[in-house]
This record gives structure tokens, sequence and C-alpha cells, in this order.
């Protein structure tokens, strides 16, 4: 019989989304990931916390859902007025999938200087 006790302790990495076991994404990656939600007709929105209450709740909403948005375009607007509003905070994309009323993606767009 195997000894589990020796196998010691799994120390996994916080993190905010799948992504961030990645590299970074390059600015192009980005976009490729916005125009995945927008094909796939997810609702696009966007959250911002700041880094150090991430993980404590629910993150504030960056106006309201984009509901029926396709254009990419309006979409990093909203990305960057965000920053410039909360520079020190995390920005992330969600896309929200209507049929199964759940998120189909979530990704961290830019990590705020807090």
């Amino acid at each position: 019989m195997a000894n589990f006790h020796n196998t010691g302790d799994y120390q996994t990495k916080q993190s905010l989304e799948t992504f961030s076991f990645l590299p970074p994404m390059t600015q192009e990656e980005i976009y490729e990931q916005i125009a995945y939600v927008l094909a796939q007709g997810w609702t696009p929105a966007i959250e911002h916390e700041h880094p150090g209450a991430a993980f404590n709740h629910y993150w504030t909403m960056w106006k309201l859902p984009f509901f029926g948005e396709q254009d990419l375009g309006h979409v990093v607007e909203e990305l960057e007025a965000c920053r410039r509003a909360h520079p020190s905070h995390l920005v992330r994309l969600v896309g929200y999938d209507n049929y199964t009323q759940c998120m189909g993606s979530a990704f961290v767009v830019y990590e705020g200087r807090g």
C-alpha cells in the first residue's frame, strides 16, 4: 500500500482566469479573443477591480453589458475608457453566453498598477 503522507502539499497559483497560466497575451491576441467572443454571439461585458480585492468578491461592472454588440472597435474603446478611469485596477472582459446563462469566456485585458 502506498504511503500518501509523504507526497506533500500541492501549492497552486492563485489565478484570475484560465489565461493567467500562460504568458501575457499580445495586443493582437487580445483582439482575437474579443473577436472570438463576438463571433460566438456572446454578450461582452467589462469588469474592473483593485488587485488587492480581486479574489474577495464580485468585480464592479463597467457600464451595462453590451447586448448585441458586433463591433470589435467599440469593445476596445470601452476597455480603454475603463482603464483610463481606473488605472490602478485590473480590467477584464467577460463573454456571457445567453443560451447557457453563464460565462463563455473571461480574461484579464489590463493589469492595474495598484
